[in-house]
């Protein structure tokens, strides 16, 4: 829609105003005089030429109340007024009307004769145009409304109703909207209000989100950690009771409890990690360092739990130097993830390929297990916080569902990204990438 400032606006109006007075104007001049010329008309040139012989031939007469009464009725039918006035400006003759009358066509001259002057006179053409004037006022009157009806639909009403959907977002209620206006500037402030609040409810609706996120994380971290410390204090209080009686069952129930606190300990730790990537702000501890070295480390940490399922960890692509800037631990961790992410799912007797190299300016890894692979549903949630794609909170492959999370957002941290998939052969299939040392490019 086509829109125009309040200053071109204004002008409009007023040019407007003045306009459509004058259009009226000439309007009811041509429908009374047939012409749009305002001088006097052949007629009207003919009466006042008689009125002035009339008083120029009877000059003797000007005192007479008879003439004076013959000239009044002349004057009368030729819609005129005069003023005759003696040589010392004496008022003789003057009609009532020439007090009233606005004149519009003085016509003057004097009388002389015998070389003196005898008297002056003053003829005035009533023309006073009434209809016109009516004409006019009309067109001014109308000239308002319509600027003010414009004035009301494009300034007035968009503004009130700004107030009005202010007040209604205040109160929750986002489907307010403004009506459009042909003013730039209102119809810049409706764009920038609609715009606003969008972003309103955008952010509202990320706010919920968050808050359910935020309940859902509360109660899920309340499960996982009831669950191994109802467990750690049940054992505790068999040793208490004396229910482990030989040495067998003691060490059975110490190794319990040991492998509970290595949970507890591991979520807490997944937990404080997960947290610190939350915020932006997060200051990284870098370095440079080989990534494939990190990438080793990772695997020989790992090596055991997967010895214990008959695992093996296949190490592809390890000859070249990754050098890269970043926090050794972070990075350790996020490998440690992936790592342990690939053991839980990936069956006894199994096999883990572990691949890092370079491709152009980023170094690229890829961790592949033989396991059942993601399903649609996993693919799509599976960076998700607490997520673990399973149907219940069984913690029968263990893990508290932040581990992935953690990987990517470490990841994205150190300017790459981690993405999840399956593959062709069959099994898990974890790619991601980071950038290497600007200076150590080759």
């Amino acid at each position: 829609m086509k829109t125009i400032r309040i200053r071109k606006f204004t002008v409009l109006s007023l040019f407007f105003i003045f306009l459509l007075p004058w259009i009226f104007f000439l309007a009811a001049h041509f429908m009374e005089t047939k012409t749009l010329h305002f001088d006097m008309t052949d007629s009207e040139r003919k009466e006042l030429n008689e009125t002035i012989h009339l008083i120029e031939t009877h000059s003797e007469n000007w005192t007479d109340k008879a003439w004076q009464k013959q000239l009044s009725r002349h004057l009368q039918k030729v819609d005129m007024s005069a003023s005759i006035l003696s040589a010392s400006d004496q008022v003789i003759f003057e009609t009532a009307a020439v007090r009233k009358h606005i004149p519009v066509k003085p016509e003057q001259f004097s009388v002389i004769e015998d070389g003196r002057i005898i008297g002056r006179v003053a003829l005035y053409h009533s023309s006073s145009r009434t209809i016109q004037w009516m004409a006019a006022f009309i067109g001014f009157i109308l000239a308002l409304l319509i600027i003010g009806m414009a004035m009301r639909r494009w300034m007035i009403t968009p503004l009130e109703q700004l107030g009005l959907s202010a007040r209604k977002i205040a109160n929750g209620d986002f489907d307010a909207r403004l009506p459009s206006s042909k003013i730039t500037e209102i119809a810049e402030v409706r764009d920038g209000f609609n715009i606003m609040v969008n972003g309103l409810q955008e952010a509202f609706q990320k706010q919920v989100e968050l808050e359910d996120e935020r309940r859902f994380m509360i109660a899920a971290v309340a499960h996982d950690l009831r669950t191994p410390l109802f467990a750690l204090r049940g054992y505790l209080d068999g040793l208490e009771q004396g229910i482990a009686q030989s040495p067998e069952k003691m060490t059975k129930y110490v190794a319990v409890c040991k492998e509970k606190s290595a949970q507890l300990d591991r979520l807490v730790e997944d937990l404080f990690t997960f947290t610190k990537t939350e915020y932006v702000e997060m200051e990284l501890n870098k370095k440079t360092v080989d990534f494939s070295q990190v990438l080793k480390q990772s695997i020989n940490t790992i090596r055991p739990q997967a010895q214990q399922k008959k695992i093996t960890i296949v190490e592809r692509a390890f000859e070249h130097e990754c050098m890269i800037s970043g926090d050794p631990h972070l990075l350790k961790r996020a490998m440690n993830n992936l790592l342990d992410n690939a053991v839980r799912h990936t069956p006894g007797a199994g096999e883990i390929v572990v691949q890092c190299d370079k491709d152009r300016d980023n170094v690229i890894f890829t961790v592949r297990d033989t396991g059942q692979g993601f399903s649609p549903e996993e693919l799509r949630r599976v960076f998700e916080p607490l997520y673990r794609g399973e149907a219940s909170r069984s913690r029968s492959t263990g893990g508290a569902g932040l581990g992935l999370t953690i990987s990517q957002r470490i990841m994205r941290r150190h300017g790459g990204d981690l993405t999840a998939g399956n593959d062709p052969e069959g099994g898990a299939l974890l790619e991601g990438w980071l950038p290497l040392e600007r200076e150590k490019l080759c």
